[in-house]
């Protein structure tokens, strides 16, 4: 993953046109980690979201979960740094109130899911969730995907 410097001139305007997907923890942690054989695909998403194709979405919550499970095998200046990076090329879904009370009142049997879904609910245009868990995101009105099934889907659309 580069850094990127500079954005686009029509950037602004362009992000209205890409395919918004909120980006799960699992989905990040095979990119960082090369979990193979699900890294490939993580990759690729990371890729598109670097390049502008689509526009990628975490959550802090993910922030929080990657910070942690990548400071058990490096230095907390180089986690940080991998985090930066990853802001650089997406955006941060807005946590609060609402979203915590519909995520505790949600028949979600996973609670950090839920949060993340509801998140992406109350953003309003997020188009497909990314996971390896898709049974955890049942409940969802968001259409999700495996990030295997995304890539395959967007080379079938070419």
């Amino acid at each position: 993953m580069t850094i990127k410097k500079s954005y686009p001139k029509d950037y602004l305007k362009s992000i209205y046109n890409m395919e918004k997907v909120l980006i799960d923890t699992d989905v990040i942690l095979d990119f960082f980690f090369d979990r193979k054989p699900f890294s490939d695909y993580a990759s690729q998403v990371i890729s598109l979201c670097e390049s502008d194709k689509i526009q990628g979405f975490v959550t802090p919550v993910i922030y929080s979960n990657v910070y942690y499970l990548l400071r058990q095998t490096a230095r907390h200046d180089k986690v940080i740094e991998k985090l930066k990076q990853l802001l650089m090329i997406t955006d941060v879904l807005t946590m609060d109130k609402e979203v915590v009370r519909n995520a505790l009142n949600s028949g979600f049997k996973d609670f950090e899911d839920s949060l993340q879904n509801y998140a992406a609910v109350k953003f309003g245009a997020i188009d497909v969730i990314l996971t390896r868990n898709i049974k955890d995101f049942r409940k969802s009105e968001i259409g999700v995907l495996t990030p295997e099934t995304y890539i395959k889907s967007i080379i079938a659309r070419r």
